[in-house]
């Protein structure tokens, strides 16, 4: 925590199908109170599988359909489509296969103003993102898309005829006992004072404190690693056809099956029968976390942090755990590494740009060569023996194919190709 200036981190520890225990480290801001279990934190894209459980939940209800087009569902405001006008629908939207646009969201500082959900997806001031549209042909590529998710969050309004908040607490919040979670922004100033306050890369408190994200199903949600962790035992539980207390067997099951790039409805899911997990990492202003769990297996884990740089100390956790409990992935890994190529050390260092994620930088240092990927976090970058690079921080690798500089990028279930930028 020190070496990533991460103030507080609140952590969860689930295992034969039950939280085996909770624990805060650390303040709440330097010099404030300590964190505890019931600590709050922004869950960021965490949010992501909770509003997908909520829809999906619509669904069983007969309130929308997986494969109707959302836009037979909205009057006021439709979808735009660059490509054509193929049908984009809710299983695409929950799958970041829909073709849609805005990766993300930087939220808005404590005390500025904040757009309307119709405001926020026209890109129309005073929203700080661009306007949701789709740009590539539905069902035909993964590109990872919280614009997305904020179209869920328009139709399930729509339909509902109820404020989000209200939605997800009736649907999901309630009936799993995560009464320490809620999808207000701002949060109350009552529950503002058992929040973690938020942090840059160098430790200091984010001005004004948390951002406001009206962006509620993409990264709205305030809650703690143990409610999370309530919400993971519920979906291992009701995929084994041991509990329904918001979703039918089959339907959590659906919500676990990769569409895409191993990407199910709200999920990441990674390996098979007792080694398959699911989860999501979350990425806010001054906020990371992480959360994992086994499908097959009672075991898991919840980090949150209130650091910029708490998703690698997530990850470093999460690692921790999985050796200490005999987990059969996403222990720690040993890997070797060789002296960087002379050609390499020249022609590597420069910008790299990812579809739909943002760019990260290789720079030279001494004689090796080190990576951003994302900003403020640079780390050694090393050349394994096979030809590929990695780093420490996470299990990520690039692979360049030596086309103008581009390759792939493979960190968990993601896989996905970069370019040199221009």
């Amino acid at each position: 925590m020190a070496r990533l200036r991460v103030p507080g981190a609140s952590v969860a520890v689930i295992h034969a199908g039950e939280i085996e225990w909770a624990r805060g480290y650390g303040v709440v801001t330097p010099g404030g109170a300590p964190v505890t279990p019931s600590t709050l934190f922004q869950a960021a894209s965490i949010s992501k599988p909770v509003t997908a459980m909520a829809a999906l939940k619509m669904v069983e209800l007969g309130q929308l359909a997986l494969d109707r087009d959302v836009n037979g569902y909205t009057s006021l405001w439709k979808l735009p489509k660059d490509m054509d006008n193929s049908p984009v629908t809710l299983r695409q939207l929950l799958s970041h296969t829909a073709g849609t646009t805005v990766h993300g969201f930087a939220g808005y500082p404590a005390g500025s103003a904040v757009p309307t959900l119709v405001q926020l997806l026209n890109g129309a001031k005073p929203a700080n993102s661009r306007g949701v549209h789709v740009s590539t042909r539905p069902g035909t590529k993964w590109r990872y898309s919280g614009g997305g998710y904020q179209v869920v969050q328009y139709v399930m309004t729509e339909r509902a005829k109820r404020p989000f908040p209200q939605l997800l607490q009736e649907t999901v919040l309630q009936p799993l006992g995560m009464a320490d979670s809620s999808f207000a922004q701002p949060l109350p100033a009552a529950q503002l004072a058992r929040a973690a306050l938020p942090h840059d890369a160098n430790g200091k408190p984010i001005p004004g404190g948390p951002h406001t994200y009206p962006e509620l199903a993409a990264a709205g949600l305030w809650t703690t690693p143990s409610d999370l962790a309530k919400f993971a035992i519920e979906i291992k539980r009701s995929a084994a056809g041991q509990s329904n207390k918001v979703l039918s067997q089959s339907m959590t099951q659906l919500m676990l099956t990769p569409v895409m790039q191993d990407y199910g409805l709200g999920l990441g899911i990674e390996g098979e029968g007792q080694a398959q997990t699911f989860g999501h990492g979350g990425s806010n202003a001054g906020y990371q976390g992480m959360l994992v769990a086994y499908t097959e297996r009672g075991d898991g884990v919840v980090v949150m942090t209130n650091g910029e740089r708490g998703g690698e100390l997530a990850g470093e956790i999460v690692r921790a755990v999985a050796a200490q409990y005999g987990w059969p992935s996403k222990r720690p890994k040993v890997r070797a590494a060789v002296p960087p190529p002379a050609a390499a050390l020249a022609a590597l260092p420069g910008k790299y740009a990812i579809d739909g994620l943002g760019d990260f930088t290789i720079a030279r240092a001494g004689a090796g060569l080190t990576v951003a990927l994302k900003d403020g976090a640079v780390e050694p970058l090393h050349a394994a023996p096979d030809g590929g690079w990695f780093v420490t921080s996470m299990d990520a690798e690039l692979r360049f194919d030596g086309r103008d500089g581009g390759g792939r990028l493979k960190a968990g279930a993601m896989d996905v190709p970069f370019s040199r930028a221009k």
